[in-house]
């Protein structure tokens, strides 16, 4: 892995592009329930508290002060079955680092009891890439959302259940912080077109290769 994908120091006020996969590039979402699981989680840490205890008032009072919404907003995700990616800005010191490792402490506990297995779930340390301007931004958003289709597993990606695309689309009130993305389109509509433009993925893989973290 070339160590410009290994960001150590973040930035406050600066958005980075996470990607980790499975140890041994391991499926890490076998079902429906694991994709939930992991969303459940990436709302319990981010979106403020009072919104999640409107979703889930029975939250355990032990997930309260694990709460990270005020340290990191996320812009955009997609879970694929081996890997995740999201797209983060970082508003304080560690707290990229610190929603990290909650998140993949949770979900590895969670892996882990279900699945009857010990050990790690996905590599050590996630890769992240710091997004340096606004082209970048909404280019990473979109190369995001075109996951799934570039691996052929749906032919659109508002087909795919398990990224945020279908939140920009249809407007849905989530953990997702959707404005800074969609303050430079017109209209959703001008969004999707953007997103569907690129759908050939080959043609864009020029422009962003040297931000990709899966190499």
């Amino acid at each position: 892995m070339p160590a410009k994908n290994v960001v150590r120091d973040f930035s406050e006020n600066s958005f980075y592009h996470i990607f980790n996969r499975g140890v041994e590039k391991r499926d890490i979402f076998l079902d429906q329930q694991d994709h939930k699981i992991f969303i459940y989680y990436l709302t319990v840490y981010l979106y403020p508290l009072p919104k999640v205890l409107e979703v889930y008032p029975k939250l355990p009072i032990r997930l309260h002060n694990k709460n990270l919404s005020q340290e990191v907003e996320i812009l955009s995700y997609c879970l694929m079955p081996n890997h995740f990616h999201l797209l983060l800005k970082q508003n304080t010191v560690n707290g990229i680092s610190k929603l990290l490792k909650q998140l993949t402490n949770a979900y590895t506990f969670y892996f882990n009891q279900k699945y009857k297995r010990v050990g790690g779930l996905v590599q050590g340390r996630f890769k992240a890439v710091k997004i340096l301007n606004d082209e970048l931004l909404l280019h990473i958003s979109r190369y995001i959302h075109l996951n799934p289709v570039v691996a052929e597993i749906v032919k659109n990606p508002i087909d795919y259940e398990w990224s945020s695309y279908k939140d920009y689309l249809e407007n849905n009130n989530s953990f997702i912080n959707k404005s800074l993305i969609l303050s430079n389109y017109s209209s959703l509509k001008a969004y999707e077109q953007f997103v569907l433009d690129q759908i050939d993925y080959a043609k864009e893989l020029e422009k962003i290769k040297h931000i990709s973290l899966e190499d």
